[in-house]
């Protein structure tokens, strides 16, 4: 199955670094730390000082770190992609499951 979205809410941020699309951000613009909390996930590559839309509340196509499976906790790994939740924030819940680093998957933001 194809990943998709229903965004609730979109936001945006102006990148404090380079972002790439459907990756976890900072309400900064900056990349999260591993296991950090998120304000959303990039709908679209960012250079530095470029002004990004983010969904905020909702589902959104996002990167996966590692594969994970459906239904599965999410939190975000260094470079901001979506990993099974270890010891970090819980920030999302996969809706669809990721094969493997790099595959796109619907997940469902939680605020955090």
């Amino acid at each position: 199955m194809a990943a998709s979205a229903i965004k609730i809410l979109t936001g945006s941020v102006i990148a404090a670094v380079a972002l790439s699309a459907n990756r976890a951000v900072t309400g900064l613009g900056a990349i999260p730390a591993a296991g950090a909390r998120s304000f959303g996930v990039t709908d679209f590559s960012g250079a530095v000082g470029d002004r990004v839309s983010v969904g905020v509340l909702g589902t959104v196509v996002a990167e996966a770190g590692a594969a994970f499976a459906a239904d599965a906790a999410l939190e975000v790994d260094a470079l901001g992609r979506f990993i099974t939740k270890n010891a970090g924030v819980t920030v999302a819940r996969a809706v669809t499951a990721a094969g493997a680093a790099g595959s796109l998957a619907e997940i469902l933001l939680i605020p955090n």
